[in-house]
């Protein structure tokens, strides 16, 4: 049986090259926010003829556009409808009349309705308010993990919870994937989620402590208790990434970030929960491996 346990230092380095990868990039680049929390422009146009989202989103993609949020208005459930409310992104003047200009060659004569500049959905105030909500689940799970296993174990889980967000983080700077409204729900989902996977390890962990043999080591004992869930694990995850998966190919444009962030996110929650978590712990313990 492979071990874990024996290997951290494998998982341990991997780990900490890419966050500091990850660091790095969010330090040079910086992220690429959205309409939501830059503000932006929406344009209200009817036109002659119905037309598509898709329609519409090809010709913005031509203009760098293609995040745009895109709404049939009046469309009745239909795919196609005459009025189109369109939200961009911060563009100049030229841009803006040159996309409109396309939209016109491309989908035929229209009327606009309004054309309006509008300030960013989620201030700084509503970002310290998602911050704090993250903290806070942080911290009622330290006290719930404390009350059932104990404060060490806690610790490991809050800390393989910090790791699965930051790792999130890093691949929206790396890739500079636009953050918008959503993101903030993909990292509240993948703080419940990763702590999931974690706390059925833990669990196990505690299960096997209490017919501990002097003859086996706690390493053997933590790979053991790892093992014993890998079933359960690769199950769990398999039918949570399949649906996500779906959702990130056949999802549309408006819930591609959404969907790539849970996907990022559940990915690291099986890893830190499988690789990281149980070796956390041991050395919280302050016991060497073997021990």
């Amino acid at each position: 049986m492979f071990s874990i346990v024996k290997n951290y230092k494998i998982f341990f380095s991997i780990t900490i090259i890419f966050l500091l990868i990850g660091f790095g990039s969010i330090v040079t680049r910086g992220f690429n926010l959205g309409i939501d929390f830059t503000g932006g422009s929406i344009v209200d146009l009817t036109f002659e003829n119905p037309v598509s989202v898709a329609q519409v989103r090809d010709v913005l993609k031509e203009h760098d556009m293609g995040n745009s949020i895109i709404q049939l208005e009046n469309s009745d459930g239909k795919t196609e409808a005459n009025s189109v409310l369109i939200r961009t992104g911060v563009v100049e003047d030229t841009e803006l009349r040159a996309t409109m200009s396309d939209l016109q060659s491309t989908l035929g004569n229209y009327q606009i309705q309004r054309v309006e500049q509008v300030g960013a959905t989620i201030g700084s105030e509503l970002v310290q308010q998602a911050a704090m909500a993250i903290v806070l689940s942080w911290v009622l799970m330290i006290a719930y993990i404390t009350f059932r296993f104990e404060f060490k174990f806690a610790i490991a889980a809050i800390i393989a919870l910090i790791i699965d967000i930051l790792v999130v983080l890093s691949y929206f700077s790396l890739f500079q994937m636009e953050m918008d409204s959503s993101f903030v729900a993909a990292l509240l989902t993948v703080v419940g989620y990763s702590v999931n996977g974690t706390i059925v390890i833990f669990d196990r962990i505690r299960e096997n402590l209490k017919i501990h043999r002097r003859s086996e080591s706690l390493g053997e004992m933590i790979d053991n208790s790892i093992w014993q869930c890998m079933t359960r694990t690769i199950y769990t995850v398999a039918t949570s990434l399949f649906a996500i998966v779906s959702i990130f190919l056949f999802g549309g444009e408006t819930i591609h970030n959404f969907s790539f962030a849970m996907l990022v996110g559940f990915a690291s929650g099986a890893y830190t929960s499988i690789f990281l978590a149980g070796p956390m712990w041991m050395f919280l313990k302050n016991k060497k491996i073997g021990v």
